[in-house]
């Protein structure tokens, strides 16, 4: 893959990148999943549909779990 040319907007992007690479890794996490097409075409539906983000996804999803997990396991130990 052959590379664009140089410009000075790319160079200081790329200085930027390399600069603050560590900092952002340490702070983001990026997941590389995938899922079906259809199945992900009717999540970025209702997303859009109710002005939610993939994030908000995330975290209410995560929350749910907790809030179905955690007190089973709290009961288990009791």
């Amino acid at each position: 893959m052959e590379r664009k040319p140089d410009t000075p907007v790319r160079k200081s992007r790329r200085k930027y990148e390399e600069r603050n690479k560590d900092e952002r890794k340490e702070k983001n996490k990026v997941w590389g999943t995938s899922i079906d097409r259809q199945y992900a075409n009717e999540i970025d539906e209702f997303l859009a549909r109710y002005n939610l983000t993939k994030v908000e996804l995330i975290v209410a999803g995560y929350q749910a779990l907790l809030d179905h997990y955690v007190p089973q396991e709290q009961q288990n130990k009791e």
